[in-house]
């Protein structure tokens, strides 16, 4: 199954995992569009429209392009976690040193090295988001403990027990509706959120990033 949807699939979470990517300095006419997530609820969806009521608790109307990917995630395990493995993992740093993880997405192995690097991310105060590779992976008293590696860096995460962990899962337009979770990594226009792809929460897993 999840062969089927990766063509589809590939340039939307390739996006969403990169979406806060720190841009190189570049020319005005070549900048890229300010990224905006979007976390939130379907109040309604449309054609090309949908209306996403925020964690905020705002009311957001997000304009579909054209061609825009939908896809959802399932839940998986900290014990499917293996050396080998790219990972996308969202942390804070730890009281006593380190980083803690708040989610993980384990990627499909045809995406291995999207988006790859750590750099800031915006689902808490001072979270992070590390897309890497697993050099190792060791299971402690309180959950486990894996090693990253990225452009020659390796960084040490916690992953303690009950730290949500989904991989990528299908999804159709039917999942949209209303009171459904979402994540929508967006470009910033003038009139509003543009996205060129969304994750939908479904059979009670939603997008934890």
């Amino acid at each position: 199954m999840i062969k089927t949807i990766l063509p589809a699939l590939l340039l939307g979470l390739t996006a969403i995992a990169s979406a806060a990517l720190p841009a190189a300095p570049v020319h005005a006419e070549d900048q890229k569009p300010q990224q905006v997530h979007v976390r939130g609820s379907i109040v309604s969806y449309s054609g090309s429209a949908l209306t996403v009521k925020t964690r905020e608790g705002e009311t957001v109307d997000v304009t579909l392009a054209d061609g825009w990917k939908l896809a959802s995630v399932a839940n998986a395990a900290v014990t499917d976690i293996k050396p080998g493995d790219f990972v996308g993992i969202a942390s804070l740093p730890s009281a006593g040193g380190g980083d803690g993880a708040l989610e993980v997405l384990i990627f499909p192995p045809a995406m291995k090295g999207a988006g790859e690097g750590s750099y800031g991310w915006d689902l808490k105060p001072n979270s992070s988001m590390t897309n890497a590779t697993v050099a190792d992976a060791v299971k402690g008293v309180d959950g486990r403990t894996v090693t990253v590696s990225y452009h020659g860096k390796e960084k040490k995460i916690a992953i303690p027990d009950g730290t949500p962990v989904v991989t990528i899962a299908p999804a159709t337009k039917d999942d949209l509706v209303p009171g459904a979770v979402v994540f929508i990594p967006a470009e910033k226009a003038a009139s509003g959120p543009l996205a060129h792809q969304v994750l939908v929460g479904k059979n009670g897993v939603v997008p934890p990033m």
